[in-house]
């Protein structure tokens, strides 16, 4: 399952495409035009066909926008993929990095009073669009709908995928089609709406039990839908090819093309999710005179709280992928061993292992994102991902972060683990133990009731903060069920206001990246759940609490106790109680034996 990613740029990305864009925009009169990583669906992921960012410049990650103007071209990324976006476009690209650089800035910056801006309205959703719009302010910049120009320069664009679509167990889902489709029209009429648009595949899947082959690591099916409120009926939109063999009750299914002919003969209010969208729905709604009702994509809360189903499913997968990681780290400590003695590991051996051992499950349906396996500087890189020309040997005095996880039927895993190579050096021991602490806090946190990530967010950070150190990602992100493994609207961040709540599965990562030298990340996931009764007669507040579901051992050696408070020690050496318990006949022999030494008490 490796890809080898070519990070190069190639000889005829960037200037040659940005040129023959340039061209293309004065044709159509128009002064500047925005290419986001995105499709209509605003996916993690993208089919190839909807790779347009990529295409135009080489840059490979999973978020960013481009603005292509006549007097220069600029990429925005966020933190995670700022060196990232530097070695892989030209230098006649400028990179930025947001939120500090803030793309309306730079168009209001370079562009002349009057410019027309050109956008598609099938890849922004109608919040982007808001928000552009305002800070473009009295600039007299103004935004233009329009069909995509790249799309007319890019002669050899791919087809659309294909991939065909299978029913998902209701034994595993935890609950019927049928009974979500009530549930859902339910919530609609409560709310006075009589539609609802679905633009995002997760919510399609969940809320059908269907799952699909359309985009690498996410199974889902390229789709949309509408809901109505007042039967439940969906009107799907997909090529009816990907649904042989797979019947579906109560579902019309329409022509994918036929979304924009559809919107414009409902009966409204019409629900429509500003923030994931595409700008083109809520045009289409008002060009009718279609009252729109905007609020959020009524599947995802739903989704967001799984069933006690989803839940004992996605327990007995982070099981099943905690054996295969045990085993993964016993090889990968062996190989660390040779290293020291002046054995070559590269990271691409380190992915092909890991990905091997997950395979030999016999259950693996895909790996859940592409792996990261980061040595040395390369662990400094939030979301890096190894080729052919970054492949960095490990060496001794490194540390090697390492984050991945699998796609089963019954869950979806995310798991980092940092190791040390060789003996670490005191500052390498201090900032894994001051992470740690950070997980440990989140881990053991109890709240009341109605709290948001925002609320959580700082407790994985302030043993960093003490030391005058923090990290640029969210805390963690919320995990789907054989879906995404990064799933909306639950984070534990600074920026989510969505309440927790039982069910939520999230990711547990605090971090510290040291530029140019290493990177540390420590990750498991947990699950929202009501708190143990504490034998206090003065507790007066429901309160949650997280339940850990990711059991495989963290590096002891890298962990200073001294500075662990009683509690903190007590949870680690419990954890890895834990750890030995459940996978107690599940490995080799040769890792049973290594288990018996990761998991030794502090």
């Amino acid at each position: 399952m490796f890809q080898d990613f070519d990070v190069s740029n190639r000889p005829d990305q960037g200037p040659p495409r940005i040129a023959a864009l340039r061209a293309e925009l004065a044709a159509r009169g128009l002064d500047a035009f925005l290419v986001p990583r995105a499709d209509a669906h605003q996916g993690e992921y993208v089919a190839d066909r909807d790779a347009r960012l990529a295409w135009l410049t080489a840059f490979s990650g999973s978020a960013g926008i481009c603005a292509v103007s006549a007097a220069g071209t600029a990429l925005f990324v966020d933190g995670r993929y700022t060196l990232q976006a530097r070695a892989q476009v030209d230098s006649s690209i400028s990179v930025h990095e947001i939120p500090a650089a803030k793309l309306s800035n730079w168009l209001v910056e370079t562009l002349k009073p009057g410019a027309v801006v050109g956008f598609d309205p099938w890849l922004h959703t109608q919040a982007e669009v808001e928000r552009l719009r305002k800070a473009f302010g009295a600039s007299d910049l103004s935004l233009k709908p329009v069909s995509n120009p790249l799309d007319a320069v890019w002669t050899d664009r791919p087809d659309p995928p294909k991939g065909k679509a299978q029913t998902y167990p209701d034994a595993l889902a935890g609950a019927s089609a049928a009974q979500k489709r009530v549930r859902i029209a339910k919530d609609l009429r409560a709310a006075d709406q009589a539609w609802a648009v679905l633009s995002l595949p997760d919510s399609i899947c969940w809320l059908l039990n269907i799952r699909g082959s359309d985009i690498p690591r996410i199974p889902i099916v390229q789709c949309f839908a509408l809901i109505e409120a007042a039967s439940g009926d969906v009107r799907l939109f997909v090529d009816p090819a990907k649904l042989d063999g797979v019947a579906l009750d109560g579902v019309d299914i329409l022509p994918p093309d036929g979304l924009v002919a559809a919107l414009a003969n409902l009966s409204g209010p019409v629900r429509v999710d500003r923030d994931s969208a595409p700008f083109i729905v809520g045009q289409t709604l008002a060009e009718a005179g279609i009252d729109v009702a905007w609020d959020m994509d009524p599947c995802l809360l739903p989704k967001a709280r799984k069933s006690d189903a989803e839940i004992a499913a996605t327990r007995a997968a982070h099981l099943r992928d905690g054996a295969a990681m045990c085993e993964f780290l016993c090889w990968l400590d062996a190989q660390l061993d040779d290293v020291t003695n002046g054995a070559r590991l590269t990271e691409i051996d380190v992915v092909r292992a890991l990905e091997g051992f997950r395979r030999a499950t016999n259950a693996l349906r895909d790996i859940s994102f592409d792996t990261i396996a980061g040595t040395g500087p390369n662990g400094a890189i939030t979301h890096y991902r190894v080729s052919q020309d970054s492949n960095r040997a490990v060496a001794s005095g490194d540390l090697l972060l390492v984050d991945s996880g699998g796609q089963y039927v019954d869950g979806t895993t995310d798991i980092t683990r940092t190791m040390a190579v060789g003996a670490p050096d005191a500052a390498q021991v201090a900032a894994f133990t001051r992470v740690l602490k950070g997980m440990i806090a989140i881990s053991r946190a109890r709240w009341p009731k109605g709290l948001a990530g925002r609320d959580l967010d700082a407790l994985a950070r302030a043993p960093l903060w003490m030391a005058g150190q923090d990290y640029g990602h969210g805390t963690g992100h919320g995990v789907g069920v054989y879906l995404s493994v990064h799933e909306g609207p639950q984070r534990l961040s600074r920026q989510s206001e969505i309440a927790l709540e039982p069910g939520m599965i999230l990711s547990n990562e605090p971090g510290y990246y040291r530029e140019g030298a290493w990177g540390i990340r420590i990750e498991n996931l947990v699950v929202v759940r009501p708190a143990p009764a504490l034998a206090t007669a003065d507790a007066d507040r429901d309160m949650l609490s997280f339940e850990t579901l990711t059991w495989v051992p963290i590096d002891r050696r890298l962990i200073d106790a001294g500075v662990l408070s009683p509690g903190e020690r007590a949870w680690i050496d419990g954890y890895h109680r834990d750890v030995a318990a459940r996978m107690a006949g599940k490995l080799s022999a040769r890792a049973a034996d290594w288990l018996a030494r990761a998991t030794a008490p502090l």
